[in-house]
């Protein structure tokens, strides 16, 4: 099992924010959507209550083990007493292979951050009031908003308990009556994190505006799952294995050609399958590739036919693109004895980072085509277009200038594979002999 880093957002609010609910109602809705939702809950007190006093689990934990994992039948829970307060990046690190996790709390955790105000939470309507007067006076949300209330407690003390105060660089503010908390409230302000607002309450939504922050209905849960899974949640790929047909000088498909034992195309599968939330193999022989459903009768692999008559690496790069349902598609040859399911995870983040098109290794010779990511949105039309005025290399693609190409330089591919060797191919019965011999001396 390859693990897959998984993309997180935190949730944060005031004390009565409702977060806790939103969260619940969030996390039914995504998992609704058949997305796989991991969360996290924190606590910014110490002690709390996780478990049953009187069952097995408590009575462990009370003898005094440091730490108690709990295992029943589907369901796993671990219990672990650390020195001081985790951080959320660990925490989110230990949670591999979820779509997304939804960290409850953690404001300073460095995440994208959803911010909550409630109209029905004093708290969050103060909170929103000073929120509406920075963004209308344009002060940056990294603005000291601890101190900013601090001066317009002080402010509203100088005028009266129920008079108003006028703040250098906020202009004339409510009383400190407003804002009886102000000081934990302009603590837990919007910052540069905040990715949405979901709120209520008028003064936050124009907050949010004047700041380009999207604001979403409290009660629209739709919408914030909607912003998730367009913006957060991790991207679907397909992984398409070019089988392609027979070669001259294999003098069979390479795909069936035997190597340790068994076809080809067995290992890539097996490689590969693991981060594929769909499985293509290209092929104009797929009579001959039939077998693979009966092998993995766990996978779905669908086996596709050439879309153009023509051989070619950029008309195989169409077949691909077209038939794959996913956003992001990774195309590897059916040859690469080594090919990476790990580089085809870390060109993925790097295109859901970066936004590029194409994220390809890359070297001093060129681009490698064929264990790259493409975005099937930004590629497919610029692919069909050179395909069909007879172009058969992928590298005429790359040097589109409608196309966004991230270079993954061999530095990175080293991160990611520290042994190397993703990129041999076999183009002869010679040449497969000598990797088999390597492989099985391993």
């Amino acid at each position: 099992m390859i693990d897959i880093p998984s993309p997180a957002v935190a949730v944060v609010g005031r004390h009565n924010s409702g977060k806790t609910t939103l969260i619940e109602r969030l996390i039914a809705e995504l998992v609704g959507r058949g997305l796989d939702v991991g969360s996290i809950k924190h606590h910014s007190h110490r002690g709390f209550d996780i478990d049953i006093p009187g069952k097995d689990s408590y009575r462990h934990r009370a003898a005094g083990a440091s730490e108690t994992v709990i295992a029943a039948p589907g369901q796993v829970a671990r219990i672990k007493t650390v020195e001081d307060e985790v951080e959320c990046s660990e925490l989110v690190r230990s949670m591999p292979n979820h779509d997304i996790i939804v960290v409850e709390g953690y404001r300073k955790s460095g995440l994208p951050t959803i911010e909550i105000m409630r109209s029905g939470n004093e708290a969050d309507c103060r909170a929103a009031r000073l929120f509406m007067k920075a963004a209308r006076e344009g002060l940056p949300l990294t603005t000291d908003f601890t101190q900013l209330g601090r001066a317009v407690d002080r402010a509203g003390n100088a005028a009266g308990r129920d008079g108003a105060g006028e703040v250098p660089g906020l202009g004339e503010m409510p009383g400190a009556s407003d804002y009886s908390a102000a000081a934990d409230a302009a603590a837990k302000m919007p910052s540069t994190n905040t990715v949405a607002v979901v709120t209520d309450i008028p003064e936050a939504e124009e907050a949010a505006a004047l700041y380009g922050i999207p604001a979403i209905g409290l009660e629209d849960v739709a919408a914030l799952a909607d912003f998730l899974s367009e913006h957060y949640v991790r991207p679907r790929v397909t992984v398409v294995i070019q089988a392609g047909g027979e070669s001259r000088r294999m003098g069979q498909s390479k795909a069936t050609v035997p190597f340790a034992g068994r076809p080809l195309i067995c290992r890539l599968v097996e490689r590969l399958s693991p981060v594929a939330d769909e499985l293509i193999i290209t092929t104009n022989e797929a009579d001959k590739l039939g077998f693979l459903h009966d092998m993995y009768p766990d996978l779905t692999i669908r086996l596709v036919g050439d879309a153009y008559a023509e051989r070619g690496a950029l008309p195989g790069l169409y077949t691909a693109l077209a038939a794959a349902e996913n956003p992001y598609v990774a195309v590897v040859a059916c040859d690469m004895v080594f090919a990476s399911a790990r580089l085809v995870v870390a060109e993925a983040l790097a295109m859901h980072e970066s936004g590029a098109d194409v994220v390809a290794p890359s070297n001093k010779h060129g681009f490698e085509p064929l264990h790259a990511m493409y975005r099937k949105e930004g590629c497919l039309g610029a692919v069909h277009a050179r395909t069909e005025r007879g172009e058969k290399r992928v590298q005429s693609f790359f040097d589109d200038p409608a196309v966004t190409v991230l270079p993954f330089n061999q530095d990175r591919v080293l991160e990611v594979e520290p042994r190397g060797g993703c990129f041999i191919n076999a183009n002869t019965p010679e040449e497969l002999a000598r990797i088999e011999q390597s492989y099985l001396g391993e």
